[in-house]
């Protein structure tokens, strides 16, 4: 029995030794896969660097928001322009990618392996993107003051809650009336039009020496609330687009859950808060600060996503809680750079998978998504313009530079419209019409914003 029991494991043994080279090959086919998917992602992001850096560095010097250059940047090395970094969500294939035409050419990728590998290469840039955007809104909410925002006036409130209403509702219903678009991709081109980028009108206010003045006081104000208001509206709106379907009872419960998971958090944070500075104060290893902050942002984000809300809701509810904590420059200090090494990814890729050739009016079909595009940037405008004239009884105020300092979308914008074209719930045209809409908002801002304060310096002694 023994020897028969013997020979059986033999034979199957041999039966089997067939199989070895196989496997052999089979994994070693699979560690080159490895390797060339790590090459393609360095050399996606040494495009992505170069990109955002060049692009960043001209609008810099010409008094524009850099992160205006990282998307165009992100433009020029996308689809519309390069090709040197293209994805498959945007319809495009291996064959369409030079990085994977370099890979070929210089690595050995085999014609076999190209789109599995172009697939995982893109995969990993789009996660990276999606950390750069939680990123983000960390550090958006490390820089906001709850203190300030609890403390912000009726004035300021105002604004802010018409110049998100306003052009959301004008956005979304004349996007549905008057352009047929469906409701959900609607909805979030409508709330792509709230946003409001307080980095760009501080800027020009500092510049100005308008920071302290009420006008200057009111539009930062609005500002702040502003974000915390669209940051909702996106989280409520992105979940739409995960469920799938519009109802009245959902938009509520969205609403409510988000409401309620912004609040709770931060009073549960703040609670927690004095322990994690005693926690920090008790470590002896670098990155006490960083890791345990990013600890607590990413547990909030990963509740966030556990309740069908967004990720950057925690992200940037974490950071408003630990603003308030006694690390906060410290934090802000460390968050730095590893800000500066995911956030280009984002918006680089924004501008990469933006095919502007949608909007080429030569092309009969693309003449519906120019006029669409046309009319986000008039509603963009107008629905910020309005809310200074909302301040009724305020003869003393210049209430044109209120509206237009609440002009520009900026990164906030582009997040929407990153957020958007992650979900799949933007078409190509509405996607590119709410990138043409960021880029002239911000542009146009500045010069009004510095026109309109101009006036108002320039009035009294006309008047004298």
């Amino acid at each position: 029995m023994t020897n028969l029991f013997c020979w059986m494991n033999f034979n199957s043994f041999s039966s089997l030794s067939w199989l070895n080279p196989l496997l052999a090959t089979t994994n070693e086919s699979e560690t080159s896969n490895s390797t060339l998917v790590l090459a393609g992602v360095l050399l996606s992001l040494v495009i992505v660097y170069f990109a955002s850096k060049l692009g960043g560095e001209i609008c810099a010097r010409i008094n524009l928001p850099p992160v205006l250059g990282e998307l165009v940047g992100g433009v020029l090395v996308g689809v519309s322009a390069f090709h040197l970094l293209v994805f498959p969500e945007s319809g495009s294939t291996a064959d369409n990618s030079l990085v994977i035409t370099f890979l070929q050419n210089t690595a050995g990728l085999t014609p076999e392996a190209t789109e599995s590998v172009f697939a995982a290469q893109s995969e990993v840039i789009s996660l990276l993107a999606e950390l750069g955007v939680i990123i983000l809104l960390f550090e958006i909410g490390l820089e906001s003051d709850l203190k300030e925002l609890i403390r912000v006036g009726p004035q300021a409130a105002i604004v802010a809650v018409v110049g998100v209403v306003a052009p959301f509702a004008t956005g979304t219903a004349g996007l549905v009336y008057l352009f047929n678009v469906p409701v959900i991709p609607a909805i979030f081109a409508g709330a792509a039009l709230t946003a409001t980028s307080i980095g760009i009108t501080a800027k020009v206010l500092a510049e100005l020496g308008q920071l302290s003045s009420k006008e200057g006081q009111i539009i930062i104000g609005a500002a702040v609330l502003d974000d915390v208001l669209g940051i909702i509206v996106l989280a409520v709106v992105a979940s739409l687009v995960k469920t799938g379907e519009v109802q009245i009872v959902n938009i509520i419960y969205l609403i409510i859950s988000a409401g309620a998971f912004l609040i709770g958090a931060i009073l549960i944070g703040r609670f927690l808060s004095p322990y994690f500075v005693s926690l920090v104060d008790e470590m002896k290893t670098r990155g006490q600060v960083l890791l345990t902050a990013l600890i607590f942002a990413f547990t909030l984000s990963y509740i966030a996503t556990a309740i069908q809300l967004e990720a950057i809701l925690g992200a940037f509810a974490a950071g408003l809680v630990l603003a308030e904590t006694e690390k906060r420059k410290e934090l802000e200090e460390q968050v730095i750079p590893v800000a500066d090494i995911l956030v280009p990814v984002f918006f680089v890729c924004v501008g990469a998978k933006t095919d502007l050739s949608v909007l080429n009016p030569a092309v009969e079909s693309n003449r519906e998504g120019l006029i669409i595009a046309t009319f986000l940037i008039l509603v963009a405008i107008l629905g910020k313009v309005i809310t200074g004239f909302t301040l009724f009884g305020q003869n003393d105020l210049n209430k044109l530079s209120i509206g237009v300092g609440m002009i520009p979308r900026g990164e906030v914008g582009l997040v929407f419209a990153g957020v958007g074209s992650a979900s799949g719930a933007l078409s190509e045209s509405t996607e590119a019409a709410i990138i043409m809409m960021v880029i002239l908002t911000t542009f146009i801002a500045p010069p009004l914003l510095r026109l309109v304060f101009k006036e108002m310096e320039t009035k009294p002694e006309t008047i004298t």
